[in-house]
C-alpha cells in the first residue's frame, strides 16, 4: 500500500469480518530538510511554553526571548533555551540581523503593530491565534508580507493536531469522496478560565475556543467558500460563569452542511467528536479529550480504525512552526498562511453577530469585533 497522493489513495485487500488497513496518509507535522532558521520569540507568557517546548524537541534555533517583564522572559529562558538573549523591547529582536523568523505569542491588541514592524525589518511571522481583530487590518498585513516577500503565518495549531490532521489528509486524498456533511459536538470542561481575563470575553465559547474549529472548517472545505453562517448561544442553568457556555453554528456552504455544537460546562464524562460523511464513506475522530482521539473510516470496502502518534499540543506548536519554515525552505506559501486565516475568522466573526442577531450571516460581512 502506498502513500495517498492527488485524489487517489491506498487500502489493503478486505481482511475478515470486513476489516481494512487504514490508508497511509502524511498527517505528521513537517520537517525542513536543512533550512534552520534562528528564531526570536517575543511573548513569554503561558502559551509560550508549549511553543519553547516544541521547538527544543524539533532542535529548532531560538535565539531571542522578549517580554516586557523580564523574569517571564529569564524563566523561559532557564526552562528552554539557557543560550538565547533576554530582552523587554520587541525592537531589540527585530534590529537582529541574524534572526530570521519572529514568533509572537502576544494579546491581539499588542500584536499588530509588531508583526507590521516586523515585516518592515525583513522578518518572517508566525502569530498567535486569533490573528487579527479587524479582517481589514489582517488583509493590510498579508499585502504588506506580500510587498516584503516574507511569509506570514498564523498559529493555528488544531491544523496538526493527529486526529484533525488525519482527517484532512484523507479528505484531500478523496478517501470520503465529495463531502456532504460534517459535524463536530464536544462537551468538555472550560470553566477553568473562571476568575481569569477569559471570563470578560462575552463570546468565550465560539471565539476564543471556537476559532480553532472554524479554522478547521475551513482547512477541511479548502477552495469552497460559505454561504451563510447561523448560531446561537445559551447559559446553562447552573452555571457560575459569566459566558454564556452553550453554542450552535451551522455553516452552509453550496452541497455541504457543517455543524458545530459546543457545550463548556461538562464536569464528568466529556467527548469530543468529528464525524465527516461523504460520497464514498465516512470519517469519525471521537474521544474523552482533545488529545485522546479515535479515528475510524468506513467505506463500501469494510472499516479500518487508524492508528495515530502524537498529542495536540505536541503536533499542534510543532507543525505550526514546522510549516512555516518549511515554506521558506520551499519558497511557497505555508498551509498556515495569513491570507487563508482570514477565511477562518470571516467565519467566526459571522458566528458572533448572528448569535447576537439570531439572524443568519455571510462571511465576509462583518469585519471586526
Amino acid at each position: 500500500m502506498s502513500n495517498a497522493t492527488g485524489s487517489g489513495y491506498g487500502l489493503a485487500e478486505v481482511g475478515a469480518a470486513g476489516t481494512i488497513a487504514a490508508p497511509r496518509l502524511n498527517y505528521l507535522p513537517p520537517r525542513p530538510r536543512a533550512y534552520r532558521p534562528k528564531i526570536g520569540v517575543v511573548g513569554c507568557g503561558g502559551i509560550s511554553e508549549y511553543h519553547l517546548r516544541a521547538y527544543r524537541s524539533l532542535g529548532l534555533d531560538v535565539v531571542a526571548l522578549c517580554d516586557p517583564q523580564r523574569d517571564r522572559a529569564e524563566k523561559r529562558r532557564g526552562e528552554f533555551y539557557p543560550n538565547a538573549t533576554v530582552c523587554t523591547d520587541y525592537r531589540e529582536v527585530l534590529r537582529r540581523e541574524e534572526i530570521e523568523i519572529v514568533d509572537l505569542a502576544t494579546h491581539p491588541h499588542e500584536r499588530i503593530e509588531i508583526i507590521e514592524a516586523a515585516l518592515r525589518a525583513g522578518k518572517h511571522v508566525l502569530s498567535q491565534k486569533p490573528f487579527v481583530l479587524d479582517l481589514d487590518v489582517g488583509e493590510r498585513l498579508v499585502a504588506l508580507a506580500a510587498e516584503k516577500g516574507r511569509k506570514l503565518a498564523v498559529n493555528q495549531n488544531g491544523r496538526w493536531a493527529p486526529h484533525f490532521s488525519y482527517l484532512a489528509a484523507a479528505i484531500d486524498a478523496g478517501v470520503v469522496g465529495d463531502v456532504a456533511s460534517i459535524d463536530f459536538t464536544l462537551q468538555w470542561d472550560h470553566t477553568w478560565t473562571a476568575g481569569t481575563a477569559f471570563e470578560e470575553v462575552k463570546h468565550l465559547v465560539l471565539f476564543d475556543f471556537g476559532i480553532h474549529w472554524f479554522d478547521i472548517t475551513a482547512r477541511f472545505l479548502r477552495g469552497k467558500l460559505a454561504q451563510r453562517v447561523s448560531a446561537s448561544i445559551a447559559r446553562t442553568s447552573f452555571q457560575q460563569m459569566r459566558p454564556p457556555m452553550l453554542a450552535q453554528v451551522a455553516i452552509d456552504y453550496r452541497e455541504v452542511q457543517v455543524r458545530l455544537n459546543f457545550n463548556g460546562h461538562v464536569k464528568y464524562g466529556q467527548e469530543d467528536r468529528t464525524v465527516i460523511c461523504g460520497s464514498r464513506g465516512t470519517l469519525r475522530s471521537f474521544g474523552p479529550s482533545l488529545s485522546e482521539q479515535a479515528v475510524e473510516l468506513h467505506t463500501s470496502e469494510g472499516s479500518a480504525r487508524v492508528p495515530l502518534e502524537g498529542t495536540w499540543f505536541a503536533n499542534g506548536f510543532q507543525g505550526s512552526m514546522a510549516e512555516l519554515i518549511c515554506a521558506i525552505e520551499d519558497n511557497r506559501e505555508p498551509l498556515n498562511n495569513a491570507r487563508d486565516n482570514l477565511r477562518s475568522l470571516a467565519l467566526c466573526f459571522a458566528a458572533m453577530q448572528s448569535a447576537d442577531t439570531g439572524q443568519p450571516v455571510v462571511p465576509g460581512a462583518v469585519r471586526r469585533v
